[in-house]
């Protein structure tokens, strides 16, 4: 995340910009900010860049959302993650239209490691994935957190990008559906084996 004033004005003009359901042109930020493109790429790097970093802020808000209406614990609760957050990723008219305009950039960004959005996400799925485990509320075995946290994203991929990976509507109750098979929830807890 950006730190400077500079770069942070820039971000935040860019955030709005994407929240807007308009293409961010870093010449058209530079201008509006009263800088040339130079400066702008030297505040918060290439276009990729800014857009990864505009995305991310976006997912984390979605994410906490997601975390606060969950299940208590247990794979319960990584369900309930993971279909809100895919959920409001597939109903954000801001995200499709993003999607729609640039789906290969969209693609590279999102799913790949040439951005670090889904290794942030893959971070945050490993770590909800950890806290339950720690808790005894679930085991991930015979996978290990961050294993099963890149299986469940991909799952989360797979339904949100359905439109431009296979040409399928996307689709939040078969991505719920999936989360559970894998998953398996119960009302038992591990100590009841």
């Amino acid at each position: 995340m950006y730190t400077s004033e500079t770069a942070l004005r820039a971000f935040r003009e860019a955030r709005h910009t994407f929240i807007a359901g308009s293409r961010i042109d870093m010449g058209a930020l530079a201008t509006t900010l009263g800088v040339d493109r130079t400066s702008l790429f030297r505040w918060v790097g290439n276009r990729d860049r800014l857009l990864s970093e505009v995305l991310w802020s976006l997912a984390v808000p979605t994410l906490d959302a997601a975390r606060r209406d969950a299940a208590p614990s247990g794979a319960a609760r990584i369900v309930d993650v993971l279909d809100q957050f895919t959920a409001d990723l597939i109903e954000a008219p801001y995200f499709r239209r993003f999607l729609t305009r640039e789906p290969a950039r969209a693609l590279r960004l999102l799913t790949t490691t040439e951005s670090d959005v889904q290794g942030r996400f893959v971070q945050a799925v490993t770590e909800l994935v950890a806290v339950e485990e720690r808790s005894g509320a679930f085991d991930p075995v015979p996978l290990s957190a961050e294993e099963l946290a890149r299986l469940l994203v991909r799952i989360s991929e797979s339904f949100t990008y359905a439109d431009l990976i296979s040409g399928q509507t996307p689709d939040p109750v078969r991505a719920r559906t999936t989360f559970e098979y894998v998953l398996r929830p119960s009302t038992r807890s591990i100590g009841d084996r």
